[in-house]
């Protein structure tokens, strides 16, 4: 009769399905998911819902599965009897319809799917949704009864507790999202990638790169009066003002703007306080500390306790969502060759820019983020006008400065 080769090649196909779609949700990548869901298309609706409901979904498939096994196990020894007949030891027959079944189960229901789906595995989700919703929906009473005993026994027997709230997509995700996505030309989808890239590097990012520095902070001494104070706001235009005693290292909190309209008698009366952090402290951690006290701004501290520079809400955000034009942000910076192999750049640019986009190899280091701060690290003084810095391929040449600040630097390849 066909029936046995029927059910046997229906379990093996079934087996094969539940295998590959358990390892296509294991390697799936949740942030691809759950971007792919915007778009309102049932398939990628379903499996966004699935991938919310791991445990569920994953004993569906292991239900599935031991059903097709338990199948295709009752009905081979049907298939196989006739050629064992040449032997009366039931236990060599047992053996070796065991090892017959074992070498098919394992390539053709376990490794062969296997392969294919954790290859295409966000594919072969979507390929087969639907019916995997449908049979998701047909066990869930079973699925359901199954899951709960199991969360009992292992809270009871074993003492723990298994968590099914957990985090949709992981750091693991998005690295995968990134680097399958890295040479995307869709202009949308690589702004979504530098999000991406700099969410991940935002509990690693310090202070000291990103903070105002120090010369660029405009700040007022607390015995100034209010209409030195109310002139400086007309002519910069910023809405908040550091205020000092005596120097710029003993920050006493801020002024902001609206706040002369009560007319005060002096700075004091309506200074504000501000918070101080040190240069080593994350961009996540001054976001939730600015997120806790309810602040937008904060002072940074140098290891002596001098002012290192100013860091505001709006720095932070950057930090993720890149670039935002506000107060603080001045004309772009200086970047020019004047020869074959000859530069002018200010002294502001960063190092890791300039070595990415010149293709430079200039040294980086904690003491400074900035080309004026390699050369002042260099000469461990005030630069003065026509100074340089002799490096290995590289000759740095003070090109410009103002008071006591590096304006512009001319760079010679060697």
């Amino acid at each position: 009769m066909a029936e046995p080769y029927i059910v046997i090649l229906l379990a093996l196909l079934a087996s094969a399905f539940f295998s590959g779609m358990e390892i296509a949700f294991l390697s799936a990548n949740r942030l691809q998911i759950e971007l792919e869901s915007k778009k309102r298309r049932l398939p990628n609706i379903i499996i966004s819902y699935l991938v919310k409901h791991p445990t569920r979904f994953i004993s569906t498939m292991l239900v599935g599965n031991n059903v097709a096994i338990v199948l295709f196990g009752l009905y081979l020894p049907d298939i196989l009897s006739p050629y064992f007949q040449w032997t009366d030891s039931e236990y060599l027959v047992l053996l070796l319809q065991t090892i017959i079944s074992t070498v098919v189960v394992l390539f053709l229901a376990e490794y062969l799917p296997k392969a294919l789906f954790s290859a295409r595995s966000n594919e072969g989700l979507k390929a087969f949704s639907i019916p995997v919703v449908v049979f998701y929906l047909l066990t869930y009473p079973i699925v359901s009864g199954i899951t709960s005993i199991s969360k009992y026994l292992l809270r009871v027997v074993f003492k723990t507790n298994l968590d099914s709230d957990q985090p949709v997509f992981s750091k693991v995700d998005i690295d995968h999202y990134i680097e399958e996505n890295t040479n995307n030309d869709d202009e949308e989808v690589d702004h979504e990638i530098e999000i991406f890239r700099n969410a991940l590097d935002f509990s690693d990012i310090k202070a000291r790169e990103f903070m105002i520095p120090r010369t660029e902070i405009l700040a007022a001494e607390k015995a100034e009066g209010i209409s030195e104070l109310h002139r400086r706001f007309i002519e910069t235009g910023y809405s908040k003002i550091i205020v000092y005693n005596e120097n710029i290292d003993n920050i006493i909190g801020y002024v902001h703007a609206y706040e002369l309209f009560k007319k005060p008698e002096n700075i004091r009366s309506i200074l504000r306080p501000v918070s101080f952090i040190p240069e080593t402290m994350t961009a996540n951690d001054v976001l939730n500390l600015f997120t806790r006290d309810k602040r937008n701004m904060a002072i940074v501290l140098d290891e002596f306790g001098g002012t290192a520079g100013l860091i505001t809400l709006e720095d932070v955000v950057e930090e993720i969502f890149g670039d935002i034009d506000d107060e603080h942000d001045t004309d772009e910076l200086l970047e020019r060759q004047v020869g074959p192999n000859e530069y002018i750049f200010s002294a502001r640019l960063e190092i890791d820019y300039l070595n990415d986009e010149y293709r430079f190899s200039l040294p980086e280091s904690d003491n400074y983020t900035t080309l004026g701060g390699l050369v002042t690290d260099m000469l461990e003084s005030i630069p003065e006008k026509g100074e340089r810095v002799a490096l290995d391929d590289y000759i740095l040449e003070v090109h410009d400065v103002s008071s006591n600040r590096l304006e512009e630097v001319r760079v010679l390849v060697r």
